[in-house]
């Protein structure tokens, strides 16, 4: 991986196209951390879903941040992902439980500080 310094900010090169990485135009660092951990999260999930022979189809994941208000850098202190699936209604207990399965495997959790808590939930539509 590469960075560069632009007159747009610093840019992630990339063959399909460069990412911004400044707030105002792109993504900031800290929306980027965020955008990671709940990736890996769902790539995580989902291989646990199809490994347990659960039926699923995501229809969407979302993920809310808190930062830190007393901390100088205001670092992340916490990140909820919301997993929407559609799910059987007899294997969704499973698919809850699921869950549990994430942060453990997930190598982008696992690299977090530990006093930043990722939460993780399940909607069924």
């Amino acid at each position: 991986m590469e960075l560069i310094s632009t007159e747009k900010g610093i840019e992630l090169i990339h063959k399909n196209g460069n990412w911004i990485i400044k707030k105002e135009i792109g993504f900031s660092p800290v929306e980027l951390l965020v955008a990671s951990i709940a990736a890996c999260g769902a790539y995580v999930y989902e291989r646990v879903l199809t490994n347990s022979k659960i039926t699923y189809k995501t229809q969407r994941v979302e993920v809310a941040y808190e930062r830190s208000e007393t901390k100088p850098a205001k670092p992340l202190s916490e990140v909820t992902i919301t997993f929407y699936l559609e799910v059987p209604e007899s294997e969704q207990g499973k698919a809850e439980r699921a869950t549990k399965l994430i942060t453990k495997n997930c190598p982008v959790m696992q690299s977090l500080d530990p006093e930043i808590k990722v939460f993780e939930q399940v909607i069924f539509v």
